[in-house]
């Protein structure tokens, strides 16, 4: 049966589009470009306890596409953590929008414990068994001295809210980490903590926060990167 109204219309419900609630904060959040290799030889510096490498070549390049990708966006704020490869990676940026960077020191990334200064890199690649623990029981602190999993969990939480309540009706960039973009996703969809582990390097991912939820409108964007990569794989290895 056809509902129609008073003009014999036929009335129709079409699918409606998303639409950021009023009052929400939008997010989008960058992880650094890639980071310099990690060398048995040499210990990354370390800023708080915890591996501050610079950015490779490879990751400047990327910081530089991300600028060219979001330097059109309307973006209100710019956030980084206190390590360097933070604050590289939204340089480019910061100077298309000439906004200046604010330093969230919540923003750092998981704390690795006994595994910081570029160890975590080599147990992880040599396939240690704690770090096999890690992965199959979904927690950092399996590794010695890491950040309690519901600390790290609280802290991300805490932070989000913080900067969501800053900028009511607002786009902000995070130029942050893989755990704690994990960690954001994972309490915004009830996930498995490592289900959205896998974020490259410079991808953007697009949360809005609003007091009552989190919704995830983007994960893992790597559009402006494709050039990128397919350059990147055709050098000889």
């Amino acid at each position: 049966m056809t509902v129609r109204d008073e003009r014999d219309e036929p009335v129709e419900y079409r699918q409606s589009r998303f639409r950021t609630p009023p009052g929400a904060t939008e997010v989008l959040l960058v992880r650094h470009g890639e980071s310099e290799p990690a060398r048995p030889d040499r210990a990354f510096p370390l800023v708080g306890g915890q591996g501050d490498p610079a950015l490779a070549p490879e990751g400047r390049e990327q910081a530089e596409r991300v600028a060219l990708r979001l330097a059109a966006e309307r973006i209100d704020a710019i956030y980084v953590s206190t390590l360097r490869r933070t604050s590289e990676t939204a340089a480019p940026l910061a100077a298309r929008l000439d906004v200046t960077p604010v330093t969230e020191a919540e923003l750092r990334e998981v704390h690795l414990g006994e595994w910081e200064g570029g160890l975590f890199r080599r147990m992880v690649a040599e396939g240690h068994p704690v770090a096999r623990r890690m992965a199959q029981e979904e927690r950092w602190d399996v590794i010695p001295g890491a950040e309690p999993a519901a600390a790290f969990s609280e802290r991300v939480r805490k932070v989000l809210e913080k900067l969501a309540a800053a900028h009511p009706d607002q786009r902000i960039v995070v130029v942050t980490h893989a755990g704690v973009i994990a960690e954001a996703l994972a309490a915004a969809t009830g996930s498995r903590p490592f289900a959205f582990l896998g974020v490259d390097n410079a991808s953007v991912s697009h949360l809005v926060l609003t007091e009552a939820r989190w919704i995830l409108r983007r994960f893992n964007d790597t559009a402006h990167l494709a050039p990128f990569f397919t350059t990147a794989a055709a050098l000889p290895t």
